[in-house]
């Protein structure tokens, strides 16, 4: 019964956790397209956008190279 206590909680975190990164695409002004982990997120200081690559490496594009961004 104690593991049954255990176990729950962590499914559920584990569930939560899997539902937060929303892959998506990034069009570029140029036609290209990049696909990302998770939802790019913008620095107004530095004018990019920051994401993961599908191989994990964080990368950063500058805002006036992005025609928009999708969610897949």
């Amino acid at each position: 019964m104690k593991r049954m206590h255990i176990a729950i909680p962590v499914v559920v975190a584990l569930g939560l956790l899997a539902g937060c990164s929303t892959p998506s695409a990034i069009v570029l002004t140029d036609g290209r397209e990049i696909q990302t982990l998770d939802t790019p997120k913008y620095d107004e200081k530095t004018g990019f956008y920051e994401f993961k690559q599908l191989d994990g490496k964080l990368n950063r594009i500058n805002k006036d190279q992005v025609e928009r961004i999708k969610q897949l």
